[in-house]
């Protein structure tokens, strides 16, 4: 893993935990492959590339924000 990949994950992380401190997920971790991260998200694992995965749960955040 290189160091973009490795602040990838770190960032996603936090934004992982925030979610879950608000509990709009209700778990989180790597995933299977090193580029994907898992998400629970309403009960199910999402298992998702860390691009898509940054973006999720930068959504999730802001549309919680917003409501």
């Amino acid at each position: 893993m290189n160091s973009t990949q490795a602040a990838l994950r770190d960032e996603i992380r936090e934004l992982a935990e925030e979610a879950f401190h608000q509990k709009l997920i209700s778990g989180h971790g790597d995933g299977p492959d090193m580029n994907e991260y898992q998400i629970v998200y309403q009960g199910k694992p999402r298992h998702l590339p860390l691009e898509q995965a940054r973006f999720f749960l930068t959504n999730l955040l802001y549309r919680s924000r917003i409501h």
